[in-house]
């Protein structure tokens, strides 16, 4: 995803360049792009200038909604989800951070845009 807000303004991206500029193996990233374009983050376009491109402008797009997308709802520990699943999840002190911490992770990756992630790659590279 970095990669293809790099070149947002370039048009489609090729896995295979997008592979070999990432250092990310082909067949995972033929992994990868399925449900992120279920989630509606990138398309595609067939043809000679065909590819993948982001579905909307990367400042429009959170950490959190690809991070979603990849791996479903994050959640640290089972219970905070589903605490039916342990007679101890209403008193149970550890939980209560766990969901705290939960929590704090979510906002932290919402917090983040694929801009942001722009801004920070090419001042990484500059310095």
């Amino acid at each position: 995803m970095l990669e293809l807000a790099i070149h947002y303004k370039d048009g489609p991206i090729l896995l295979k360049d997008i592979s070999k500029n990432q250092e990310v193996s082909l067949k995972y990233l033929g992994q990868l792009i399925m449900p992120l374009k279920i989630a509606s983050l990138v398309k595609s376009t067939r043809g000679a200038r065909g590819g993948y491109c982001l579905s909307r402008s990367p400042e429009k797009i959170k950490l959190g909604e690809i991070v979603n997308a990849l791996e479903g709802k994050l959640c640290i520990v089972e219970c905070i989800d589903s605490p039916e699943i342990c007679d101890r999840s209403g008193k149970c002190a550890a939980r209560d951070v766990w969901n705290e911490l939960n929590h704090r992770m979510i906002d932290i990756l919402n917090s983040y845009t694929l801009q942001d992630m722009v801004i920070a790659q090419t001042q990484k590279e500059n310095s």
